[in-house]
């Protein structure tokens, strides 16, 4: 893997635990779903950018085995927003619009700036590779909904834009595993042969 991947990779896993941190208060702060779910996301893409900078010295088939652990990570966020969207109906009312707002638009400029730095290693560093990729071009999605949802929000005073982004977060983390899981499958097969 050339040096410029690892330089990304790194960066990438320091922005992203940093925001976790910013995140994760003001979801605890205003009751959000689905700023909650993205927070964890958050911590599960630094975590998994650091294993990735971990790995490169391994071969190419336990780089494979890597990923397909890394696909099971992928999965966190989505059980922890299924918990989080089962509290939200124990206590239906809906989030503040303008933290919710200014918060996923914090999140969509770091993950967007992180998607630019990982997309020209998409396709030429495997599942490792492709795991940070999806991770960051997944949050510019999510984080637009975030933003979409808070706006709603301000119009509309409900919990379900908040809890429908949440769980969209959820579907969408589920989806990236399964992509992950496939390209370490097929390369830790290829390694093996």
């Amino acid at each position: 893997m050339p040096r410029s991947f690892r330089q990304a990779v790194f960066i990438a896993a320091a922005l992203n635990l940093l925001y976790f941190g910013i995140e994760f208060s003001v979801a605890i702060a205003i009751g959000s779903v689905s700023l909650f779910a993205d927070s964890i996301d958050f911590l599960e893409d630094a975590s998994v950018n650091f294993l990735i900078l971990a790995a490169f010295g391994w071969s190419v088939r336990n780089r494979a085995r890597l990923g397909m652990a890394l696909a099971g990570i992928l999965l966190i966020p989505g059980l922890a927003t299924l918990w989080t969207a089962g509290q939200k109906f124990l206590h239906f009312q809906a989030p503040s619009p303008l933290p919710l707002t200014l918060t996923g638009a914090g999140a969509l400029a770091v993950n967007f700036f992180c998607a630019l730095m990982l997309a020209r290693f998409r396709h030429h560093g495997g599942s490792l590779a492709r795991a940070a990729f999806l991770s960051a071009r997944n949050d510019v999605i999510a984080n637009l909904a975030i933003i979409a949802a808070g706006l709603i929000t301000a119009l509309i005073p409900s919990p379900w834009p908040d809890l429908v982004v949440g769980l969209g977060i959820a579907a969408m983390n589920a989806d990236a595993a399964r992509e992950v899981f496939t390209v370490a499958k097929k390369e830790h097969a290829e390694a093996k042969a």
